[in-house]
């Protein structure tokens, strides 16, 4: 099925009700004023990227094992509950309330001298983990201006890479230094209380707002976000996607059939092919492997982290040029071949020492190329899909698919590479690649330049 969308419709209009005819085919810049600017929204978007930055550090942070694993099951429970806690209370104090786990957690963690405070302080950080991203996503999505959506999607994924970096980096004197792993919990702490100060000044999405009825204080929000000459205009396309919605939450099963059901099938199975890539495997075996050249661990963990922030630059600088489809699809394509490389480079009787390079260099290429697009885009085109109603909830669900997937492709790995071999299963992640890129062009739309209204009116007409 292939949709069309129409191009953004900022313009002022004389009156709420003129703005039911409003003529979506008006481009942005040819609205009073211009299009609206990115420059206002952008501390907003800046201070829910804080919670991706605590994504990557305090995930990366000193975590094996059982650790590990009481830190995924944080972040499920963190997840599943994002969408109902972020309809509810609204995103901002959702930002606030997830810094409070992983401020908590952080504390339990750098004070604790037993196994059972450890695992309680990471339950506590992986619940906060779970709950964070889930609602930047939709925040970031809610308050940017179409023009640069995609681009301040990317911030999400260059946000969490910065994390994972600092991490590595802070916990480098960990085996020198003494009880020098209990300050790298205690910095965690540090940008979840920047974020639960600073999101008490920020907007609060004009989406939810008036979602809940709140119609004057959703214009203030718009006011703010966008400047005053595009408040009706905003307010115009609420009106228009909105209407025939009735007020009240919907059901995580009204997620499941009806009209519903295509796009969060789009995006459970966007998450869950995320997963099935095999990007949890390149990470945990990329010490061994840069190991084998001469290249120590920390510094390994490095250069990978280096190739994941650089990709996801790319992908903010692209993402509103090219589009998230383009991305998403070479992305998945790119990944594919790269994995390609790191079965071949298994075969190291008949290669010899050529095969650690090819692994070497399929490892850097497949970092690389997940972070242009399979690692930023699904986070910012879901919420850019999902109709306001359901917008939360969806995103909850499929995120928390994102962890079961993550959990069990973990889980399985190391029995599954001891009984089928590196390269018969690195061959598998290839094909998943493959097949996710044949999902993307079949079943994504591209949402580039468009307004959330714009994209629900479409997507609602086809069906």
């Amino acid at each position: 099925m292939r949709w069309k969308l129409k191009s953004s419709a900022y313009k002022r209009v004389p009156s709420r009700d003129a703005a039911m005819d409003l003529d979506v085919e008006t481009p942005a810049k040819m609205a009073d004023g211009g299009a609206p600017s990115w420059r206002m929204s952008l501390p907003h978007v800046c201070v829910a990227t804080l919670t991706s930055f605590l994504f990557g550090f305090a995930g990366n942070t000193l975590a094996e094992g059982l650790v590990v694993s009481i830190c995924l099951g944080g972040a499920f429970v963190g997840c599943l509950f994002s969408g109902s806690i972020a309809d509810g209370i609204g995103r901002r104090r959702a930002f606030q309330l997830s810094a409070l786990p992983m401020i908590i957690g952080a504390a339990v963690s750098a004070l604790t001298n037993s196994l059972e405070g450890m695992l309680l302080g990471r339950f506590l950080v992986g619940t906060g983990m779970g709950l964070g991203p889930p609602v930047a996503s939709l925040y970031i999505t809610e308050v940017s201006p179409p023009s640069v959506r995609g681009t301040y999607g990317s911030f999400v994924q260059i946000a969490t890479c910065l994390g994972i970096v600092v991490s590595l980096l802070i916990g480098t004197p960990v085996k020198d230094i003494d009880r020098w792993w209990r300050v790298c919990f205690w910095v965690a702490a540090v940008p979840a209380t920047l974020q639960a100060l600073g999101m008490e000044f920020c907007a609060e999405s004009p989406q939810w707002l008036y979602k809940c009825g709140r119609t004057t204080e959703a214009e203030i929000q718009f006011e703010k976000l966008l400047g005053p000459l595009h408040v009706k205009s905003a307010m115009a396309e609420l009106s228009r996607s909105e209407r025939g919605d009735d007020g009240e939450n919907v059901k995580y099963s009204e997620l499941f059939y009806g009209r519903n059901f295509n796009v969060v099938f789009i995006g459970t199975t966007l998450f869950a092919l995320q997963q099935l890539s095999g990007i949890n495997s390149v990470f945990y075996f990329s010490s061994t492997v840069f190991r084998s050249v001469g290249v120590p661990p920390n510094l390994a963990n490095i250069c990978m982290g280096i190739a994941n922030l650089s990709g996801s630059i790319v992908a903010m600088l692209l993402m509103d040029k090219l589009g998230r489809k383009v991305l998403l699809s070479g992305s998945f394509l790119g990944m594919a071949f790269a994995m390609g490389l790191q079965a071949v480079g298994a075969n190291r009787h008949h290669l010899g020492s050529a095969s650690v390079y090819l692994s070497v260099g399929g490892m850097l290429l497949f970092v690389l190329t997940f972070s242009l697009g399979a690692g930023p885009v699904p986070g910012l085109l879901l919420p850019e899909i999902f109709p306001n109603k359901i917008r939360a909830k969806a995103m909850a669900l499929c995120m928390s698919v994102h962890w079961v997937v993550n959990f069990f492709v973990s889980l399985l790995f190391l029995r599954l590479l001891e009984q089928l071999g590196p390269q018969v299963l690195y061959t598998m992640f290839s094909s998943a690649c493959v097949v996710a890129a044949i999902f993307v062009r079949r079943h994504v739309v591209e949402t580039k330049g468009k307004t959330l209204q714009e994209i629900e009116v479409s997507l609602l007409q086809t069906q």
